[in-house]
């Protein structure tokens, strides 16, 4: 989960692994794989960087990383 800001101030709890997108227009807009738009003030950027640091928090992203022949097979 992550911490995001409404327009309005207020601060929104948000399941990262839900981030379909997220664009600045110039607005940063999250839309969520259910459909939903959110509207917050951070920046995509800061949002993306949250959200691969929680995925890397609960090894989501070490889970899907390829070992190479040099870490053994």
């Amino acid at each position: 989960m992550i911490q995001v800001t409404r327009l309005n101030g207020k601060p929104l709890i948000l399941n990262a692994l839900l981030i379909e997108s997220i664009e600045e227009t110039p607005d940063t807009m999250i839309t969520l794989t259910t459909g939903k738009k959110i509207t917050v003030q951070e920046k995509a950027e800061e949002i993306a960087n949250r959200a691969g640091s929680f995925m890397r928090d609960i090894g989501l992203i070490g889970a899907t990383t390829k070992r190479t022949d040099a870490e053994g097979t």
